[in-house]
């Protein structure tokens, strides 16, 4: 992947069956078409094998993985697994994870590290929550999760940031172009900030239910280097308008 390239990627989350693989063709063709633009998609563990044999050239990634190369850790997934399934791509410390399983940015960080090691191009997520927004905090809020969670030590091409507010996922509350301005921004500022030139060479995604009848006006606002896509991600009828969005921003 070349740097600074729009980056769309796909998490189908807890959904998907191998039916559903059949979705990888047109997408696929897609990307082939728009030219200019990665193209990735995260389905469940259980998929990840049998989605590379059928990506056509889509670069297949997990939605996680364990900070340790092995052990004693029941139900997780090393690293080194997914890169010997074929995954090119591993989401680390989505909201979701940091939710539910009250992942903390130092074991986001010590995931990313270990998705690094084991040459997997990993998306390290951050995002405010509505009361953080609130408070009017928010821009130090996500910039202080960025400096937890990103790790030092790290090739060009190789790590990524996704920018998710949570409060516009799911909930029908919208991020205005101003919204994912500002944070962009801020983000690309402390990555710059922390890296140097280097970190304006980082991509940085934006991950807040982006649609087909958004992600034009949103990939066009500085710094948005592509998305990470939920929902409409799942078929190709809803993510392929996004990939030609991508293409065409």
């Amino acid at each position: 992947m070349q740097l600074r390239r729009k980056l769309v990627v796909g998490n189908w989350k807890m959904n998907g069956s191998l039916a559903q693989l059949a979705e990888l063709g047109p997408i696929a063709d897609a990307a082939r078409e728009a030219g200019g633009v990665d193209v990735g998609i995260c389905p469940p563990f259980t998929l990840i094998a049998a989605a590379v044999t059928r990506s056509g050239g889509v670069a297949i990634g997990a939605q996680d993985c364990h900070q340790a190369a092995s052990g004693a850790h029941t139900g997780c997934v090393s690293a080194a697994m997914l890169k010997e399934a074929g995954a090119k791509i591993a989401i680390v410390g989505h909201s979701e994870r940091r939710a539910d399983q009250g992942e903390t940015d130092a074991l986001v960080r010590a995931k990313a590290e270990a998705a690094l090691a084991a040459g997997l191009i990993t998306i390290v997520c951050v995002g405010e929550s509505e009361s953080q927004r609130e408070a009017g905090g928010h821009v130090r809020v996500v910039t202080d999760m960025l400096a937890g969670s990103m790790p030092d030590d790290w090739e060009e091409g190789e790590l990524v940031v996704a920018y998710e507010p949570v409060w516009a996922i799911g909930t029908g509350k919208v991020a205005t172009p101003a919204d994912v301005i500002e944070m962009h921004a801020a983000l690309r500022a402390a990555l710059v900030a922390r890296f140097g030139d280097r970190g304006g060479r980082i991509r940085i995604l934006y991950g807040g239910s982006v649609k087909a009848d958004n992600a034009a006006e949103t990939f066009r606002c500085p710094e948005v280097d592509g998305g990470l896509v939920g929902g409409a991600s799942l078929t190709a009828a809803q993510f392929v308008p996004i990939v030609e969005a991508a293409a065409g921003g």
